[in-house]
């Protein structure tokens, strides 16, 4: 993102925004309520346009060019903050729907899994601590399982880059803990952007971390810089 703005109703939600992720990169953004993160994903995702300022992925593809859909197809996924999965199906079928290809209504309802396909699923399984609950219903989880599904979800459709919304929002310790485990795990293979609140999450996570504030980047660096950073203090960490 370089230079992006965006307003609203005269409200300024990103204010000449410049961020960088660099490829397989695990980065958290922190800010107030209001500082523009949930804005700086919808712009990404494409479901709001910038006012101005340019947005490229992967070096060359710019994204202000492209709809929602496109972008998810380029490789860009999201998890929201509340679990958006299918409770009356199993976790396996939530991860069938999910699988990345031929999606289409009859190729849905006639499809059979492969070897590749059932392969990668127990991968993602694996990967997401889900593996004994593959035949439960994903409404029988719990909430912390819920989202570590829906992060699977994301994993099936195999994206190069993955933005997560305060995934440890609502769960255990135990569930916060092994999300971090689990997040720092896929971001040696994907590139991974969380937003959070949880400053110990973000510290279990031990990666850069972005403050946001106002619709702009306030400061950059270790969670241990921050925390010592005067405007960081003022702004955020000290309310």
């Amino acid at each position: 993102m370089d230079g992006v703005s965006v307003s609203f109703d005269g409200f300024k939600a990103l204010n000449n925004l410049s961020l960088y992720v660099v490829a397989g990169e695990l980065r958290a953004i922190i800010g107030p309520n209001g500082a523009g993160k949930t804005t700086m994903m919808d712009v990404i995702t494409g479901k709001t346009r910038p006012d101005s300022g340019q947005l490229f992925f992967n070096g060359s593809v710019d994204l202000t060019k492209l709809d929602e859909a496109a972008i998810a197809n380029l490789g860009i996924g999201r998890k929201f903050q509340k679990p958006t999965v299918f409770e009356s199906q199993s976790v396996l079928d939530n991860l069938d729907l999910a699988l990345k290809g031929n999606r289409r209504v009859f190729a849905g309802l006639f499809a059979r899994l492969g070897k590749a396909q059932l392969e990668r699923i127990d991968e993602v399984l694996e990967r997401i601590a889900l593996t004994d609950f593959r035949g439960q219903r994903a409404g029988n989880l719990s909430h912390g399982q819920k989202q570590w599904l829906e992060i699977g979800m994301l994993l099936m459709q195999d994206p190069e880059l993955l933005l997560v919304d305060e995934p440890a929002a609502g769960m255990t310790d135990a569930e916060t803990e092994k999300t971090a485990v689990m997040l720092q795990e896929i971001a040696r293979s994907h590139s991974v952007v969380v937003v959070e609140h949880d400053m110990e999450f973000i510290r279990a996570l031990d990666c850069h971390v972005t403050v946001l504030h106002e619709g702009s980047v306030l400061a950059e660096g270790s969670l241990d810089s921050l925390q010592n950073n005067r405007d960081v203090i003022e702004v955020y960490l000290g309310r």
